[in-house]
């Protein structure tokens, strides 16, 4: 029986726009804020780890960090606010575009540990941008 409601479930989910853009919000906001507070706290052994200078690991902690209290932000009421939402997933958008640029320029001297953790989590941000503006488009 719990397998005939599971697939029902996650089409609801998947059906609805409004259900779709608050569940990507808020998936995003739990990953954006947890990374933000990896790059805080670690920034020492992610600098020999990925390649990246501690402080601009810093800097990119706090960024995220206070970028995926906004995500939460804008993802906690029951009805979402298009504008932000569509801010958010813009957002998310210019991440995985900046990431990829400073990747293939070289900008930020990763290892090659660090080049494929920027592919993952451009990967990553990609989606949830990616679900977000499926669920405004379905939100219309």
């Amino acid at each position: 029986m719990t397998t005939a409601t599971t697939p029902s479930r996650l089409s609801a989910l998947f059906a609805s726009g409004e259900n779709l853009l608050r569940l990507s919000l808020r998936l995003d906001a739990v990953v954006t804020t947890a990374n933000g507070l990896a790059y805080l706290a670690l920034a020492q052994p992610l600098e020999r780890l990925l390649g990246l200078d501690a402080t601009v690991g810093l800097a990119i902690g706090a960024f995220l960090t206070a970028y995926g209290i906004g995500v939460a932000l804008v993802g906690r009421p029951a009805r979402t606010n298009r504008a932000a939402a569509s801010a958010v997933a813009i957002g998310n958008t210019a991440w995985v575009v900046a990431s990829l640029a400073a990747l293939v320029t070289g900008a930020l001297g990763l290892t090659t540990v660090g080049a494929v953790w920027a592919v993952m989590q451009s990967a990553t941000v990609g989606g949830f941008a990616a679900l977000q503006f499926l669920g405004l488009r379905r939100s219309r």
